[in-house]
């Protein structure tokens, strides 16, 4: 008598089918894994190696700032900032005093208008360089890293200049900035802003074609602009889903609105979209700067405001927020009348981001979700804030 299933010797095709059917299993990609770029844990459903759910596990960098900012008085606050998204420092500063400023309805100088400006472009080509060079060697381009690492030495340069200090500067200051350019900073800026463009083709010419990055970016964890803007997607991540969407143009704040650059948009949607908006953006940065400094070269004048030496604001709310180099970067405060704030609560792009990766990655291999998260640019710093 024949077993179910097999018929005259052979095995039928239902038998088959249930006996390979793939189980659904979980595993986990991090908190420990380097290419999680921070103590990130993803869970992630796979049949086979396909990625049919994934759940993303947050809290394990936890720091408690925003509970922390209600025990600071609001300069105290300051450094705390740079602690978000400690790649990109100047632009966490930035954020914060444009919302005491608003809150307060201090006036900023016009030099000090154009240093911040100057400063936060700096910093988002040092933060995208950053990005170019761990994204790059999660993919498996070693050379890229070692690129870009050098000559992002040359911004941190200008910055330990500027304030003595390289990675958090803590160089804004609510009204203004803490001090003047110093002596020689203009001629060694312009320096950078000639010979970075050779650099950006450096980068070009190394990737931009290269079967190995094309492979494993184009196509890879797509998401459509409506998807992208249901979910609060920002920043180069939105802009690669082909949204003409930039705080600095279309809810200009300090001086961006005076000066010519043009917004960095690609509509392929996926990895590759990603990457080449932001080598766009290191480029139309790099004009700004230029600009800055031609300014900054012909004009004189103070670079504090008049700021109160105990800051006390009136009671109230505020909201604002400045195009950083991840995305949108929000501060909501709210004060009671003291030196310290009642409530704050920031508006971080790292975590609004991340919650588009599940739709990014569904139905991708695994290897495709090291592409995915290098692609978001993710810092845990301000994610576990």
């Amino acid at each position: 008598m024949l077993e179910r299933g097999v018929v005259e010797g052979r095995v039928s095709e239902d038998l088959m089918r249930e006996t390979l059917k793939t189980k659904e299993i979980w595993i986990n990609m991090g908190p420990q894994h380097p290419s999680t770029h921070g103590v990130l844990r993803l869970v992630l459903a796979l049949e086979g190696e396909r990625i049919v759910d994934t759940e993303v596990v947050i809290g394990y960098l936890h720091r408690g700032m925003e509970k922390l900012a209600e025990s600071l008085t609001y300069p105290q606050f300051l450094p705390y900032t740079d602690r978000l998204d400690y790649i990109s420092s100047n632009a966490m500063n930035f954020g914060y005093v444009l919302a005491m400023e608003k809150l307060m309805g201090i006036e900023v100088p016009e030099r000090a208008q154009y240093i911040r400006v100057m400063m936060a472009e700096l910093t988002r080509i040092s933060s995208h360089l950053v990005w170019l060079a761990t994204h790059a060697l999660d993919i498996g381009a070693m050379t890229v890293f070692l690129y870009c690492f050098r000559d992002r030495e040359a911004i941190l340069d200008l910055f330990e200049m500027v304030c003595g200090a390289r990675l958090t500067t803590t160089y804004f200051r609510i009204g203004g900035v803490a001090n003047d350019l110093p002596e020689g900073f203009i001629e060694q800026a312009r320096e950078f802003c000639k010979v970075f463009p050779k650099k950006a083709k450096d980068y070009d010419d190394l990737i931009l074609k290269n079967r190995m990055w094309l492979s494993r970016t184009v196509n890879v964890a797509k998401i459509s602009a409506e998807d992208g803007l249901n979910l609060g997607l920002s920043g180069p991540s939105i802009r690669g889903s082909g949204v003409y969407w930039d705080i600095r143009k279309d809810e200009p704040y300090s001086n961006y609105d005076k000066l010519d650059w043009e917004i960095a948009v690609e509509s392929g949607c996926d990895v590759y979209a990603r990457y080449l908006v932001r080598l766009k953006e290191m480029r139309e940065s790099c004009k700004i700067v230029s600009q800055c400094l031609d300014i900054l070269e012909k004009t004189n004048g103070p670079v504090m405001g008049k700021v109160p030496k105990v800051i006390r604001p009136p009671e109230g709310e505020v909201y604002a927020s400045v195009e950083a180099p991840k995305g949108e970067l929000g501060f909501y405060i709210v004060s009671d009348g003291s030196p310290k704030p009642y409530r704050l609560k920031i508006r971080a792009p790292s975590f609004a981001n991340l919650i588009s990766l599940p739709v990014m990655i569904k139905g991708h291999l695994v290897a495709d979700v090291i592409a995915a998260i290098g692609s978001i640019d993710v810092v845990l710093g301000e994610v576990d804030r």
